[in-house]
């Protein structure tokens, strides 16, 4: 019963707004508090945003980065509030987590123009693991208000020779917008899409692991905004269009009625 509890509370998750994620999940949970564990561990809710005092830069908050209640910059590789036996990454992991970090904020400020990036890598038994997070929010204009997260999970398993390695990526994206104009009224769209990709690429000098991870986020997000871009703009168009008519209701009502003069016409010869 449990597991059944679970994956109706995930699917009904799935289909509420994102922007209301964090009240919506405190409400499921109260109502079933055996699931919180579980539920936390499995809803992406919306990234948050904190600013790094030692570098002046803004980095994104989730559980990747948490410790405690403490939450490590990947900047400074400070925790804030500070704690002293914090996880972090071994150095080597950490020299990659800079380059992945520049890489990143790169391609956030090509691709977004804006917004706030992360990446943060950790240690596994056999290889590591990482997520990458980019968030983009709306320019506080009062007719048109929004936000997009993108979430990024992976992990890297080396070959024994190290010539190749496996890449496993879970990707989630959350899109929400608002609009309220004198013309349309309020119009709220909202949704959320999850991805996996599993690949087996080659590493060299001119295809690290930055690199190749590089390439299947960039996929995977052309790909992801694609589909939002058909099923939720698209859908959303053939909705309107076919509830408002761009026409006045006398020159329809005119078309009607030339259309039946003309069947009329044709059925008499």
């Amino acid at each position: 019963m449990t597991e059944r509890q679970l994956d109706c509370a995930l699917d009904l998750m799935r289909r509420l707004p994102p922007q209301n994620i964090e009240e919506n999940l405190t409400g499921v949970i109260d109502l079933v508090p055996s699931l919180c564990e579980e539920l936390l561990s499995s809803i992406d809710q919306p990234l948050k945003i904190a600013k790094d005092e030692a570098s002046g830069r803004d980095y994104l908050l989730c559980d990747y980065n948490r410790d405690a209640d403490s939450y490590r910059s990947p900047w400074s590789n400070k925790y804030d509030p500070p704690l002293e036996d914090g996880a972090v990454p071994s150095d080597s992991l950490r020299e990659l987590e800079i380059q992945a970090n520049q890489a990143f904020d790169t391609y956030r400020e090509l691709y977004y123009e804006g917004g706030v990036s992360s990446v943060y890598l950790w240690d596994l038994q056999e290889g590591f693991a990482g997520v990458i997070l980019i968030k983009k929010v709306g320019d506080g204009s009062k007719k048109i208000k929004g936000c997009y997260d993108s979430i990024h999970v992976f992990e890297v398993q080396e070959t024994s020779r190290g010539s190749n390695a496996t890449y496993k990526l879970t990707s989630t994206v959350m899109l929400w917008l608002e609009t309220n104009k004198e013309t349309s009224g309020m119009m709220q769209l909202g949704g959320s899409l999850t991805r996996q990709a599993e690949k087996t690429l080659t590493v060299s000098q001119s295809s690290p692991h930055i690199a190749n991870i590089g390439t299947m986020v960039e996929d995977m997000e052309n790909n992801m905004r694609n589909t939002l871009d058909q099923i939720y703009f698209g859908k959303t168009k053939d909705v309107v269009n076919s509830l408002r008519s761009v026409n006045p209701l006398s020159s329809e009502g005119l078309k009607k009625d030339l259309q039946a003069e003309l069947f009329k016409t044709l059925k008499r010869k």
